[in-house]
């Protein structure tokens, strides 16, 4: 493998990007090795450390594998698809193993313990019982290199975002002591139901909201709907309607009749705006699924929650909230993503109220 086979920084980074979206509309999955030399190509044995890692690659990778630089002079990254899950870790293995022998033979031991290696899985197994929460950013080097071309925009959305959640805890300050009362008075259980989510990069959070329901509840009865919402498999037996799919359950027993005016306003929604305060959640972006959602959701559907940060509100709200069916929902939100301003947030924002007060697809 010549270095003129290398691709450039910005090549390869786009190719990883195709690769992705390749893999999510067509289920398959790949692997990015990334070996870090930055320490040894800086050192004066630098001039040969090069040579010897493109020799390692040509040695053990395929001509079908792409190879370029992950960082420019810096990180050399190879691409390998159609990597079944099941081989991953004996592919792992294989390489390393591989490489570091022929680094070792090349640079000697010393030299050769610098570069740093590491796999990366595409889809990343976000379910794996082992495994942290959270999606793995080196596979999106594209995401986070817009994130530092719209810093200013963002400064704006977070600054939004603080001065909007302050004044609203202020404002319905008396209408958060009504609500704990009310809630107090009427059922047994604590005033706020927290719930683990997954908030941006698939990093978990604890969301909060009034508690609309019994304490004495299966949840596993919200999990299979879920599952069969986001299959496809729910429509008109839920809702009387083939156009209008819930994403939550229509008359749900374990729903309190204060709950049930809570959710039909949005005011079990209220204490959300610390989540916005605290910067786990925007007061715009995509609704932050449950993590036992991640179990059902195909290749294409993480990238919801992984664009941007999740919000109170959002397009999938005020274009008809809960009667929008989930891959529609996921549609708006990647086109939220995709569109995303600070002026579309206010837009979808002096939008929301006529939703919440309407109840328009609230349940």
């Amino acid at each position: 493998m010549q270095t003129r086979e290398i691709l450039s920084e910005g090549m390869f980074r786009r190719v990883l990007r195709w690769e992705r979206k390749r893999a999510e509309r067509y289920q398959k999955s790949f692997m990015l090795m990334l070996l870090d030399a930055s320490q040894p190509l800086l050192t004066d044995r630098g001039q040969r450390t090069l040579p010897a890692i493109l020799a390692a690659l040509s040695r053990s990778t395929r001509e079908t594998d792409m190879a370029g630089w992950y960082q420019e002079g810096a990180i050399l990254g190879v691409l390998f698809t159609e990597v079944c899950e099941a081989d991953r870790r004996s592919l792992e293995n294989l390489l390393r193993a591989s490489v570091t022998e022929s680094l070792r033979a090349k640079l000697g031991a010393e030299l050769a313990d610098w570069i740093r290696i590491s796999f990366h899985f595409f889809p990343e197994g976000w379910n794996e019982p082992n495994r942290d929460n959270g999606a793995d950013v080196t596979l999106y080097p594209d995401l986070l290199n817009q994130n530092d071309t719209k810093k200013l925009p963002r400064i704006l959305k977070r600054a939004m975002d603080i001065t909007g959640s302050i004044l609203a805890l202020l404002l319905f300050s008396p209408v958060f002591a009504i609500i704990s009362a009310i809630i107090k008075l009427t059922s047994k259980g604590p005033i706020f139901y927290r719930q683990e989510r997954v908030g941006q990069y698939g990093r978990g959070f604890t969301f909060l909201k009034f508690r609309s329901m019994t304490c004495a509840n299966d949840p596993g009865i919200h999990r299979d709907y879920v599952r069969r919402f986001i299959a496809g498999e729910i429509g008109s037996k839920a809702t009387g309607s083939d156009k209008n799919p819930v994403f939550k359950i229509t008359a749900d027993p374990r729903v309190t009749r204060v709950g049930k005016f809570l959710r039909k306003t949005s005011l079990d929604e209220l204490p959300q705006f610390i989540n916005v305060l605290k910067g786990e959640m925007s007061l715009v972006g995509p609704r932050p699924p449950i993590p036992y959602e991640l179990e059902s959701y195909r290749t294409w559907h993480r990238r919801r929650v992984l664009d941007v940060k999740p919000g109170i509100t959002g397009l999938w709200q005020v274009k008809g909230r809960s009667r929008t069916s989930f891959d529609d929902m996921v549609r708006l939100d990647l086109r939220y993503a995709g569109t995303w301003s600070p002026w579309l947030d206010i837009k979808i924002l002096l939008q929301t109220p006529r939703a919440a007060f309407f109840g328009e697809g609230a349940y």
